[in-house]
């Protein structure tokens, strides 16, 4: 940052934290070297080396070895018949999802009833993030099962490579599939300097790619060291998208990985730019390679909110016009009539692009998210 006079002293008044996370935002932007000159410190530096340490996109992550058929005298499940979630994808169907974060508490009875309530209104399944922003939270396997035993509703559970290392990922992954769980997202998960423990280690041994090619082995029967397993999982393979990516080459590169890896469908980040997801769906499909494609939809509570997103939130770009519409609301009613105003616009935009939409819940407000589904 530039010094500011400060009563006729000259003072460098960026912080360590500051620092460190554009240190991040410029490696995520392709750069491979981050320093600083005048007004940094030893604390700036110690700062971005932490950040960088646990920057999952900067580590070269262990090759993953799929097998090439199922095991001997076993068959692979199609991909309409894992799930009621994948036969509607597959046979070209609308879907609907609702994201809903998992707890902090170990009561799991709230979430049990917002679930219920979507299931009533008509969603196909709950969507729960694994540890979103690097937060602790009550396992969100265990909350998927829960869901899925007491309310009827299929669960989606994201599953990430950041806290478990390879041996421990394969045992949740086949724990998960024993316990009922058949739809996956999986993600590499956000980098531990963005939540509540920055110094926390990051494991990271493979990303989204490595675990879409875990899950293809175990549904043909095999764990990654190539031994069998018993009967063939039918895990419903999904995967991130992000059409706002700063290196969008790049993206798209990692999602044809992601389709060579096994990947079934996809859902975006928050699409706050209907252009963006537009640009992204119509490159990646001249191609003629691609997946379904679910749109991930936000809408916004509050003008802060909306500031969180377009500068916190790894993958998301909100536009200058959506920020200065929320900034005008001038209640709390008015900033949530707004949101979802915003996020019906947004689906009314690129309806015809995807094959359904994940509502997140903001604040837990699972009516909101049903409003903007329209159920």
């Amino acid at each position: 940052g530039y010094p500011q006079d400060v009563g006729g002293r000259t003072m460098y008044l960026t912080s360590p934290d500051y620092f460190a996370t554009y240190a991040r935002r410029f490696i995520q932007a392709g750069a491979r070297g981050v320093g600083g000159c005048c007004g940094t410190t030893p604390g700036h530096i110690a700062a971005a080396v932490r950040v960088i340490k646990n920057l999952g996109e900067v580590k070269a992550y262990r090759a993953v070895k799929t097998v090439a058929a199922p095991a001997e005298n076993m068959v692979e499940t199609p991909f309409a018949e894992k799930s009621r979630f994948a036969a509607k994808l597959a046979g070209g169907e609308p879907v609907t999802t609702v994201e809903i974060v998992p707890p902090r508490s170990m009561d799991l009875s709230a979430m049990i009833a917002k679930a219920a309530k979507c299931r009533d209104r008509g969603a196909d399944a709950i969507n729960i993030p694994d540890g979103p922003r690097a937060s602790a939270r009550i396992n969100n396997l265990t909350a998927a099962v829960s869901i899925q035993e007491k309310t009827g509703i299929e669960a989606i559970p994201h599953f990430c490579g950041r806290d478990r290392n390879l041996l421990a990922l394969q045992g949740d992954l086949m724990g998960g599939w024993a316990s009922g769980l058949k739809n996956f997202l999986f993600v590499t998960g956000d980098p531990p300097k963005i939540g509540d423990y920055p110094d926390m280690t990051g494991v990271f041994d493979v990303d989204a790619i490595g675990l879409a090619q875990m899950a293809v082995n175990l549904n043909r029967g095999h764990d990654l060291a190539g031994h069998p397993v018993g009967a063939p999982a039918a895990l419903v393979i999904g995967v991130a998208a992000n059409p706002c990516a700063v290196d969008l080459a790049r993206e798209i590169d990692r999602f044809y990985k992601k389709i060579d890896a096994g990947a079934e469908y996809a859902i975006t980040q928050p699409v706050f730019d209907p252009e963006a997801l537009v640009r992204f769906l119509d490159t990646v499909r001249k191609q003629g390679r691609t997946i379904p494609v679910v749109a991930g939809v936000w809408p916004l509570a509050s003008y802060r909110n909306a500031v969180f997103m377009a500068t916190e939130v790894p993958g998301v770009s909100v536009p200058p016009a959506v920020l200065d519409r929320m900034s005008r609301c001038t209640t709390g009613e008015d900033s949530r009539k707004a949101g979802i105003e915003i996020a019906l616009e947004i689906k009314e935009k690129i309806r015809p692009y995807v094959q359904g939409f994940q509502v997140s819940a903001p604040g837990g407000n699972v009516d909101t998210a049903l409003q903007v589904l329209e159920l």
